[in-house]
Protein backbone atom coordinates (compact mmCIF):
# COMPACT_ATOMS: atom_id res chain seq x y z
CA UNK A 1 0.00 0.00 0.00
CA UNK A 2 1.11 3.66 -0.66
CA UNK A 3 1.95 5.96 2.01
CA UNK A 4 0.71 8.46 0.56
CA UNK A 5 -2.46 9.41 -1.82
CA UNK A 6 -1.13 13.16 -2.78
CA UNK A 7 1.53 12.83 -5.48
CA UNK A 8 4.88 13.99 -3.90
CA UNK A 9 7.71 15.43 -5.57
CA UNK A 10 11.14 16.68 -5.30
CA UNK A 11 14.15 18.52 -7.47
CA UNK A 12 16.88 16.95 -6.48
CA UNK A 13 18.12 17.05 -9.93
CA UNK A 14 18.27 21.26 -9.96
CA UNK A 15 16.15 21.26 -12.87
CA UNK A 16 14.46 25.02 -13.33
CA UNK A 17 11.05 23.52 -14.27
CA UNK A 18 8.72 20.61 -12.88
CA UNK A 19 6.02 19.97 -15.42
CA UNK A 20 3.25 17.68 -13.39
CA UNK A 21 -0.03 16.19 -13.82
CA UNK A 22 -1.32 16.84 -10.72
CA UNK A 23 -3.09 19.91 -9.72
CA UNK A 24 -2.51 19.36 -5.89
CA UNK A 25 0.60 17.66 -4.45
CA UNK A 26 3.34 17.80 -2.16
CA UNK A 27 6.79 19.73 -2.52
CA UNK A 28 9.89 17.89 -0.82
CA UNK A 29 12.73 20.00 -1.83
CA UNK A 30 14.83 17.06 -1.92
CA UNK A 31 15.11 13.08 -0.84
CA UNK A 32 15.81 12.88 2.91
CA UNK A 33 17.58 13.49 4.63
CA UNK A 34 18.01 16.84 2.62
CA UNK A 35 14.00 17.25 1.85
CA UNK A 36 12.11 20.84 3.50
CA UNK A 37 9.19 20.52 5.18
CA UNK A 38 6.56 18.98 3.26
CA UNK A 39 4.21 21.38 1.57
CA UNK A 40 1.17 21.21 -0.13
CA UNK A 41 0.10 22.85 -3.14
CA UNK A 42 -2.81 23.55 -4.89
CA UNK A 43 -2.63 25.18 -8.25
CA UNK A 44 -6.44 25.85 -8.21
CA UNK A 45 -7.10 27.40 -11.71
CA UNK A 46 -3.40 28.66 -12.02
CA UNK A 47 -1.16 26.81 -14.73
CA UNK A 48 2.19 27.45 -12.20
CA UNK A 49 3.09 27.53 -9.13
CA UNK A 50 6.52 28.06 -7.22
CA UNK A 51 7.54 25.90 -4.14
CA UNK A 52 7.79 28.72 -0.90
CA UNK A 53 10.57 26.92 0.51
CA UNK A 54 12.93 25.92 -2.33
CA UNK A 55 11.14 28.17 -4.94
CA UNK A 56 10.60 24.98 -7.42
CA UNK A 57 8.23 25.99 -10.24
CA UNK A 58 5.72 23.79 -11.10
CA UNK A 59 3.64 23.65 -14.17
CA UNK A 60 0.76 21.51 -14.96
CA UNK A 61 1.16 19.68 -18.29
CA UNK A 62 -2.24 18.19 -19.33
CA UNK A 63 -0.71 15.66 -21.43
CA UNK A 64 0.91 13.90 -17.81
CA UNK A 65 -1.30 11.39 -15.66
CA UNK A 66 -1.36 12.57 -12.25
CA UNK A 67 1.39 11.93 -10.03
CA UNK A 68 3.68 11.84 -13.66
CA UNK A 69 6.48 14.64 -13.58
CA UNK A 70 9.04 15.43 -16.89
CA UNK A 71 11.58 15.10 -15.82
CA UNK A 72 10.03 11.58 -14.70
CA UNK A 73 13.43 11.49 -11.96
CA UNK A 74 11.28 14.01 -9.75
CA UNK A 75 8.11 12.15 -8.81
CA UNK A 76 9.00 10.41 -5.01
CA UNK A 77 8.75 6.83 -5.20
CA UNK A 78 7.71 4.85 -2.01
CA UNK A 79 10.70 3.08 -0.49
CA UNK A 80 10.27 -0.67 0.42
CA UNK A 81 11.37 -1.83 3.84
Amino acid sequence: MADHVVPHFHNDAGVAIIEIGSREFMCVGANPPFDHPHVFLDLGDDNEIICPYCSTLYRYAKDLAAGQARPPECVVKDKVA
